[in-house]
């Protein structure tokens, strides 16, 4: 979201209400769309068919005023609750010691996918969404929810890389799959929507503002086979197979044309060709995008696109391309123009008719018309709010996240040491712990709070700031430090170097903070470093050999203290993965974040030349490769006996009459991997399962995530069988066209990425095309009616 509407919009926190429309005794309680045995779009209709044209303008904004004359509340759309509720325009807390006062703080979506344990994720959504249904019902939010930020993390230096699950589609994907069941609940058998969902944001966003690049007005160029291969996956698996409620369309252009006024993007692939077409599912744009199609200084923008000649012509296009909601500013530029442009004929009044239904289509599946005693959902109050079990969850969330990157044999720590210095900027961190799109913990347990209640003496200085030159502090964390048992430095970077609206232009560790490290590796002290927030270059640590340890904890949430502890000290195995790549910090000068292709290629020319991105593609040494983790403890693992054929026919695999809906889900193999722990210390492993080969158009990438699962628990000498199941879109590969292919040729599933079993098969026969991407217009062309000037 722009952070100026979030300012602007703060004015209205205090003014959200939650009240639902009386239908029983109020002005609607005879229409249609009070009757609860009729479907979401005919009740839909019935209501927006009582509104005037000005309220159904005014009700086009996400600041909705409602419809005082027919009972119908005032509602607003725009809430948040990316890893947990968060303060927002729909979403407000309780003052201090009062009623939601607080709601629990999960560690940002970048740690927890590091867990690599969707069934896990599944349950911190379930909690999200619970407390969010208490939330409205105590008239604290709303029930629509902007979450979650899926655009696979593409470059390391963009700004908001920790909001989402990493740079692998297929990890993304997977991993959303299971975010949308807990938030929405399984609507195949509940009768209402848990709460909306909105998958963001589409597409092609990844840059905030990098070089003189601003979000607002960035157009991402990108081919259709990367576009198909890698920045839409996401957005396929929640738009066709996971049945999400909302899609919010980005700020940046795609190819030319503003994405929320982007017929191609928003109708003929969204909305036709994934079949995300219900009555109740609507897109909502980025908050100031519509604004952001039209550029005038009057609305400060800044760079935006200058797509139309006139604002009446920007809403024009966002609501004919598909764009049902516009998010923003409480005055609204749909609510500011669509009168006008309606006056000019720009659009049909169906068209906006059609984006009242699908949104009050989404309010009748919650429940909002419905009596709220044959709904369990509207029974959740504050008690059910930062439960115990919720409680519980966030701080196995972060456990489970954390990665262990090094370890000399110092950690865990041994019971010998009494004493630790806790040295360093995240240290004693609070606020830091959440990162962005945070609401209100219940606490905060910091490192020092955390070896505190463990039984440590625990002596704390700050050493070194987060970004600075300032080398004052290293005399006193160097004193506490000599006389320590043990040092832990926790430090890295936060949301001072990296969020929204502020892209990175190093990998480098900001400040003097490598400095300290090092004169604390020469006390000859046993030194663990916690490396904090998203990837930095860490070659200086893994080469020194006075960093015993290291740790990646992300933003671990407001539980992450106990989480890092407790890994330290081995109350918990550490068994997290890396879901992006750690790259060295040269890597900023040898592609610009605006190359939008993930394929290497070699240039003299900085803007053209690209060393491959994401572990598919990346043709260097990384400093950690993604799915890198340690444990506390060695795994094997074999491929069953009783494995499938070396060798399959393409036709018949195509052929294979299965009940998958299309051909891509169809069921190829599943593969069983037999696990074992060869040492003493129980632990958790995640099975990650890679394919490889040479098949397909070329270059090849080096490898692809497949399947993966978290196996728990296992014991010294134990062994545990993981089932990897593959689909024929596992297998396949996207050709220049963006179509999707099975190509016959050698292939072979990796498992983890030290190839600790390998079982090699082979497909022969004819290529077939699994799926044909739709071809996209000209360039600069939306694919509509309404044609913007470039």
């Amino acid at each position: 979201m722009a952070t100026t509407a979030l300012l602007s919009l703060a004015a209205l926190f205090a003014c959200v209400s939650a009240d639902f429309p009386d239908c029983v005794n109020g002005p609607l309680a005879n229409n249609t769309v009070c009757k609860t045995g009729l479907d979401p779009y005919t009740r839909a209709t019935a209501l927006v068919s009582l509104f005037t044209l000005d309220e159904k303008i005014a009700n086009s904004q996400s600041s909705s005023p409602g419809v005082p004359r027919i009972g119908l509340p005032t509602y607003q759309w725009w809430n948040e609750a990316l890893h947990g509720i968060a303060s927002s325009p729909g979403v407000t807390f309780g003052q201090f010691n009062d009623e939601y006062a607080y709601a629990t703080s999960f560690p940002q979506p970048i740690l927890m996918s590091a867990g690599f344990d969707d069934p896990l994720i599944e349950a911190v959504a379930s909690a999200i969404s619970t407390e969010a249904r208490a939330f409205n019902n105590g008239n604290h939010s709303g029930l629509d929810y902007w979450t979650p930020n899926i655009n696979p993390y593409r470059d390391p230096r963009w700004g908001r890389g920790l909001e989402t699950p990493g740079e692998d589609p297929y990890h993304v994907s997977s991993y959303l799959n299971s975010l949308i069941l807990g938030l929405q609940g399984d609507l195949s058998t509940e009768p209402y929507t848990k709460v909306v969902a909105t998958c963001k944001h589409f597409a092609g966003y990844d840059i905030e503002d990098w070089e003189g690049h601003d979000r607002y007005g960035y157009d991402a160029l990108i081919t259709s086979q990367d576009l198909r291969e890698y920045f839409l996956p996401p957005f396929q698996q929640c738009a066709r197979d996971s049945n999400v409620q909302s899609i919010m369309c980005s700020y940046n252009a795609v190819n030319g044309v503003p994405s929320c006024a982007d017929n191609y993007l928003l109708q003929t692939i969204l909305r036709e060709y994934w079949g995300w077409d219900e009555a109740s599912q609507y897109v909502t744009s980025d908050c100031d995008a519509v604004q952001n199609i039209y550029n005038d200084s009057s609305w400060n923008v800044g760079l935006a696109h200058m797509y139309t000649a006139t604002p009446e012509e920007a809403v024009a296009d966002a609501l004919n391309a598909g764009t049902d909601l516009d998010c923003g500013d409480p005055i609204g530029f749909y609510s500011e123009f669509l009168g006008p442009a309606y006056s000019e004929g720009l659009f049909n009044i169906s068209t906006l008719d059609r984006s009242l239904i699908r949104r009050y289509a989404a309010l009748v599946t919650l429940g909002y018309f419905d009596p709220p005693e044959n709904q369990p959902y509207r029974q959740l109050t504050f008690a059910n709010v930062s439960t115990n079990a919720s409680t519980a969850l966030a701080l196995q969330a972060a456990e489970e996240g954390v990665v262990m990157l090094k370890n000399d044999g110092t950690l865990p720590l041994p019971s010998s040491v009494k004493m630790v210095a806790l040295i360093g900027p995240w240290a004693d961190a609070t606020n830091q712990m959440l990162g962005n799109y945070a609401g209100v913990p219940p606490f905060f347990h910091s490192p020092v709070y955390a070896a505190q209640q463990a039984g440590f003496s625990v002596m704390y200085s700050i050493g070194a700031d987060i970004n600075s030159t300032n080398t004052t502090g290293f005399a006193a964390a160097l004193a506490i430090s000599k006389q320590a048992d043990a040092v832990v430095y926790a430090g890295g970077i936060d949301i001072s170097i990296e969020a929204e609206a502020m892209d990175r232009y190093t990998l480098t560790w900001p400040g003097v903070q490598l400095d300290l490290i090092e004169q604390l590796a020469n006390l000859s002290k046993p030194l663990v470093v916690l490396q904090m927030g998203t990837m930095l270059d860490d070659s200086a640590l893994m080469s020194n050999p006075g960093v015993n340890g290291l740790l990646w904890g992300g933003y671990p949430g407001q539980d992450g203290g106990t989480a890092l502890i407790n890994v330290l000290t081995g109350q918990t195995a550490p068994a997290g993965r890396l879901p992006v790549t750690q790259y060295p910090a040269n890597y900023v000068n040898e592609v610009p974040m605006t190359n939008m292709s993930l394929r290497p290629y070699q240039s003299s020319n900085y803007s053209e030349n690209n060393p491959g991105r994401t572990y598919i593609w990346y043709q260097d040494t990384p400093v950690y490769e993604f799915g890198f983790g340690l444990h506390y403890t060695n795994f094997t693992a074999s491929f069953s006996s009783n494995q499938i054929s070396p060798s399959f026919d393409i036709a018949s695999l195509v052929a294979t009459n299965s009940s998958a809906k299309f051909l891509d889900l169809t069921p190829f193999q599943s593969f069983d991997v037999n696990v074992k722990n060869t040492g003493s210390v129980a632990s958790d492993y995640v099975v990650l399962g890679f394919l490889s080969g040479q098949f397909g158009p070329q270059p090849y990438p080096n490898k692809r995530l497949v399947s993966y699962t978290r196996l728990h628990g296992l014991a010294g000498s134990a062994v545990q069988t993981a089932t990897l199941n593959l689909t024929l879109g596992s297998l396949a590969r996207v050709d220049d066209a963006g179509d999707v292919v099975l190509y016959p040729g050698n292939y072979s599933m990796v498992i983890d990425t030290d190839a600790k079993a390998v079982f090699n098969f082979s497909l022969t026969g004819a290529p077939s095309m699994l799926d044909s991407w739709p071809a996209p217009p000209p360039f600069g062309n939306p694919g509509n009616d309404t044609v913007g000037k470039l």
